[in-house]
């Protein structure tokens, strides 16, 4: 038997993406597994910079990708608000506020820096005047010396905590909490504008608060899986494939926050997620082993987590890097990056590599009106499109849809045949990008896709005397401008009409 193949075959691509709109190449909503993304993370002790961007754009774009490929998703964000360094936060709060009231001090060497915390101070003045004052003398009486004075910086700043912790007594906890709810909502409105919202802020100070820490540390005890030495409880995490043991419990009754991460991934697993999905950046490289160590461990099979690594961007002016560092508050915002660049452009930046690549952000490539700069090449193939239309009205003709889909054997030539066939292949590129977790897919192909077009529209006229032939290439142009817009929103850009 012979099968003869359509020759017009490849047109109905073109009436599918018309008819399906935003829904072209995605699967049922809710129609394949539970899953969990979690991603950024970054310790609320700072704004975030540049380098916090990049996973937050990975993230944000791998749980898009998975949604339109029929994932149910749950997006969350677990907000570091327990342990050392939100102590030295909250600290520095208190010591700049203490300025703030006319107080001559040296600040700490290893307090957090930045301007931030000088504003936070400040609204504590203006909120509560001087209800957490206290004199200088007894805040550093008799404390060790800090580095620039031959002391140890790390010694000298738990002491500090420690004074503030008796000095303030019940109201060190307020002032903690404004620290950590001013930067904690400036990083929820950041990553908002950044076009990045969460179903979850889950805090890791209610594991503790919950019982989940004990309840976790109890379960492996009862396992076999803890030990006791020199004070300290140790998690066998070498019978699971790990270097070497880790501690969970100190000599002095402190978790470790390793204990407070083995509660959190068995509360994930508990919540009934299919898969969980965790980005983190890739300094978190030699975490993963001890932490799957300890899901096999409590029960649970390890391979349903999945760990994405994201290596920072590293941000140039120039032939300049820009030098960032959370404590000493010189580092670029990712609210500055995206004022200065636009939130299109630092998104699809942010993608267009693998996730554990190195990448240079080009600061100038990003804000360019050419070619060269990819978002702006899309989005300027959808603006196109758009353009004609609006010249078309302009000179009182329409384009008639369905005498354009009745029309398309009419685009014949190979670039036209070319840019059909890649449309068809949308659905498949956004399925593997989804799967593999790779944007950079989606990135490309849209590239590709704008590339032929504006190379088919410089050699053809849309807006010509033959009704029949110029309705067909307007159906094509409309068939492009959808699943650009498609592919954009995806990625979290915009779709502009006109440029």
């Amino acid at each position: 038997m012979q099968l003869l193949l359509n020759p017009n075959a490849i047109y109905v691509v073109v009436s599918e993406i018309l008819d399906q709109g935003r829904n072209f190449g995605r699967a049922a909503p809710n129609s394949g597994p539970r899953v969990q993304v979690e991603f950024v993370s970054a310790n609320p002790t700072g704004p975030l910079h540049v380098g916090h961007g990049r996973g937050a754009a990975y993230g944000a774009t791998v749980a898009d990708l998975l949604e339109a490929a029929g994932y149910e998703i749950e997006r969350e964000y677990y907000v570091n608000d327990a342990g050392r360094q939100m102590n030295i936060l909250a600290a520095s709060v208190w010591l700049r506020y203490l300025e703030e009231l006319g107080a001559e001090l040296t600040f700490p060497s290893n307090g957090y820096q930045g301007h931030y915390i000088r504003d936070i101070a400040h609204r504590l003045v203006v909120d509560h005047q001087n209800r957490f004052e206290h004199p200088v003398t007894a805040v550093f009486a008799d404390l060790p010396a800090d580095e620039p004075q031959g002391g140890d910086k790390d010694q000298y700043i738990d002491a500090v905590i420690e004074r503030a912790q008796q000095l303030l007594g019940d109201d060190y906890e307020f002032v903690f909490s404004a620290g950590l709810d001013s930067i904690l909502g400036d990083i929820r409105e950041d990553l908002s504008e950044f076009g990045v919202d969460y179903q979850v802020w889950f805090s890791e100070r209610s594991l503790t608060r919950s019982g989940d820490v004990d309840t976790a540390l109890n379960i492996l005890e009862s396992k076999g899986h803890l030990y006791e030495q020199d004070g300290n409880i140790w998690f066998r995490s070498t019978a699971f494939g790990d270097d070497k043991d880790r501690v969970v419990k100190r000599a002095n009754g402190q978790t470790t926050y390793f204990a407070s991460d083995i509660a959190y991934h068995m509360n994930k697993f508990d919540r009934g997620f299919d898969q969980v999905i965790n980005i983190w950046g890739a300094d978190h490289h030699g975490y993963i082993t001890r932490v799957k160590a300890a899901i096999s461990a409590l029960g649970y099979d390890p391979e349903r987590l999945i760990v994405k690594l994201v290596q920072f961007a590293i941000l140039y002016r120039g032939e300049e890097r820009v030098q960032m560092s959370t404590r000493s508050g010189s580092f670029v915002t990712l609210r500055e990056l995206r004022d200065e660049v636009g939130k299109d452009a630092c998104r699809f930046f942010y993608v267009t590599r693998k996730s554990e690549q190195h990448m240079d952000f080009d600061l100038e490539l990003a804000k360019s009106e050419s070619k060269d700069n990819p978002i702006y090449y899309i989005q300027y193939a959808h603006a196109r499109v758009c353009s004609v239309l609006r010249k078309l009205e302009a000179e009182g003709l329409r384009w008639d849809q369905a005498s354009g889909i009745a029309s398309l054997a009419l685009l014949d030539s190979e670039a036209e045949k070319d840019i059909i066939t890649k449309l068809s292949r949308y659905p498949e590129v956004l399925t593997s990008a989804a799967l593999n977790h790779e944007p950079h897919q989606l990135a490309n192909y849209l590239k590709e896709l704008a590339s032929d077009y504006h190379t088919w529209y410089n050699g053809h006229k849309m807006l010509i005397d033959e009704v029949d032939l110029r309705n067909a290439r307007l159906t094509l142009s409309v068939a492009v401008r959808q699943v650009i817009a498609n592919g954009l929103e995806l990625l979290g850009a915009s779709a502009p009409e006109q440029m």
